[in-house]
């Protein structure tokens, strides 16, 4: 295999870690060995994960393979995009402009809020009783 036509990124989203190796290819994309159709059940999953390519029309020109752990089907295919995106900016780097604009460079920094000790949750509280 020619090393120096794979591409390698790592994207992030909530506690979903993907690692993506893009090269030159048909079109094929596969999440964790299997195809990306029959890894994610719910089409706006799938739709996330291809925004990157569709934006740049690379979709039939590129294969992608990802391995994602962690998190549930949003935050993975959130990772997924992230990573697809670095790797794009590897491949040609003059798409920068392009995904900036469309917010896919920057990782989303929003992760679940803690729970406090004494509390019922992150914001929730027991309930106060008077008497």
């Amino acid at each position: 295999m020619n090393e120096e036509n794979i591409f390698y990124a790592t994207g992030k989203r909530k506690s979903a870690i993907a690692r993506a190796w893009l090269r030159p290819g048909s079109g094929n994309i596969t999440v964790n060995n299997q195809p990306i159709d029959k890894y994610f059940t719910v089409e706006s999953a799938i739709k996330r994960t291809l925004q990157a390519l569709t934006l740049t029309n690379l979709q039939d020109s590129v294969d992608v393979n990802v391995t994602v752990k962690g998190g549930g089907f949003t935050g993975q295919a959130g990772a997924i995009r992230h990573g697809i995106t670095k790797a794009l900016l590897e491949y040609q780097p003059d798409l920068r402009g392009v995904l900036k604009k469309a917010g896919y460079i920057t990782r989303d920094p929003r992760v679940k809020e803690r729970k406090k000790y004494g509390q019922k949750g992150a914001r929730a509280r027991f309930q106060f009783s008077k008497r």
